[in-house]
C-alpha cells in the first residue's frame, strides 16, 4: 500500500547545492496520491468549526483550494509582495533561502474567524510564521497549521509551537 511520501520526488541540488528538494507535484500529479494527502491532511478537522482555509503561496494555494473545498469554507492566498490587488497587509521573514514579504488583502479574514492554515512543506517555518502574524492581526484565529512534508532537523514545528500553534504533517524527511 502506498503512502503520501511514496509520491513525493527528491530532486538532489535544487534550488542549492547541499539542498535535497522535495517535490510533490508529483504527489498533486498522480490522482490516487492527490486524493490521499488531502482526505489526509482534512483527518484531524472532521468535526472542528473552521471558517476559512489559508493557503500559503504558491503550492499552499493548491491544497488550500481543494481542502476549503471539501470543509465548504471559503479560501484565502497569502502571497508575495505584490501580487494581491486589493488593499493589502505585510509580513516580512526569512524563509531557507534569503528573506521575502508575505500579503494578505486587508478584508480577507474577519475578526474572531477560525482559520485553518495550509501549505506543502514545513522547513523553517518563516513563511507559515509570517502567514500566521498576518492572520492575528486580521483579529483571525489559528485553528491548526497542515503540512504535507516536515523537515524536523530545520526547526519550524518547534518554531511554530513555541508560538502556542498545532501542527500536523503526514510525512516527514531527514535533512533539508
Amino acid at each position: 500500500m502506498k503512502k503520501v511520501e511514496d509520491y513525493i520526488r527528491t530532486i538532489v541540488d535544487f534550488p542549492h547545492e547541499g539542498i535535497m528538494f522535495r517535490d510533490v507535484t508529483t504527489l498533486f500529479a498522480d490522482p490516487r496520491g492527490f486524493r490521499m494527502a488531502i482526505d489526509q491532511m482534512l483527518h484531524p478537522y472532521a468535526g472542528i468549526d473552521i471558517d476559512k482555509v489559508v493557503g500559503l503561496e504558491a503550492r499552499g494555494f493548491i491544497l488550500g483550494g481543494a481542502i476549503a473545498h471539501q470543509l465548504s469554507v471559503g479560501f484565502v492566498p497569502i502571497r508575495k509582495k505584490g501580487k494581491l490587488p486589493g488593499r493589502t497587509i505585510s509580513q516580512d521573514y526569512t524563509l531557507e533561502y534569503g528573506e521575502a514579504i508575505v500579503e494578505i488583502h486587508d478584508d480577507a479574514i474577519q475578526a474572531g474567524e477560525k482559520v485553518l492554515v495550509v501549505d506543502d512543506l514545513l522547513a523553517t517555518g518563516g513563511t507559515a510564521e509570517a502567514g500566521i502574524k498576518l492572520i492575528e492581526r486580521l483579529g483571525g484565529k489559528i485553528v491548526s497549521c497542515a503540512f504535507i512534508i516536515d523537515l524536523p532537523e530545520l526547526g519550524g514545528r518547534k518554531k511554530l509551537e513555541a508560538m502556542g500553534m498545532e501542527v500536523h504533517a503526514l510525512c516527514a524527511f531527514e535533512g533539508m
